[in-house]
């Protein structure tokens, strides 16, 4: 006769991982570099949508300054110029915002701050490596 040992109570399971702060949230980043879940951040996306639609206001004609066009939105001027350098991003980064599929190191936070012009260069600054 055969004894058949029950399962034990409690199981331990060790999975690998580290938590990032991610604009203003806590994120699971996995072993491989990416995030445990997917989404599109909508702040981003925003943030880049507005960029480019004043990027294509200003150079149509229809304003004449970024202070006219910035009183005109209701924002400071200065907001206005650092969330317009979103336009110097390279296509591919801009492509995976929209996607949802951004580096944990791209947040709006880092995007207002100054960074590099050089789409190359950009890939480097925005790496979870360097800022991990």
């Amino acid at each position: 006769m055969t004894q058949t040992k029950l399962p034990p109570e409690t199981v331990t399971v060790h999975i690998p991982f580290r938590i990032v702060k991610r604009g203003g949230r806590k994120e699971m980043l996995l072993p491989t570099g990416k995030l445990a879940r997917q989404k599109t951040d909508g702040t981003l996306v925003k943030a880049v949508a507005r960029a480019f639609r004043w990027k294509q206001m200003l150079e149509s004609g229809r304003f004449t300054t970024a202070n006219e066009l910035a009183e005109r939105e209701g924002i400071a001027p200065s907001y206005l110029a650092r969330l317009s350098r979103l336009t110097f991003l390279a296509p591919e980064i801009v492509e995976a915002i929209l996607e949802g599929r951004q580096d944990p190191g791209v947040t709006l936070t880092r995007l207002m701050d100054v960074f590099p012009t050089i789409w190359a260069e950009q890939h480097a600054f925005f790496s979870v490596e360097q800022k991990l």
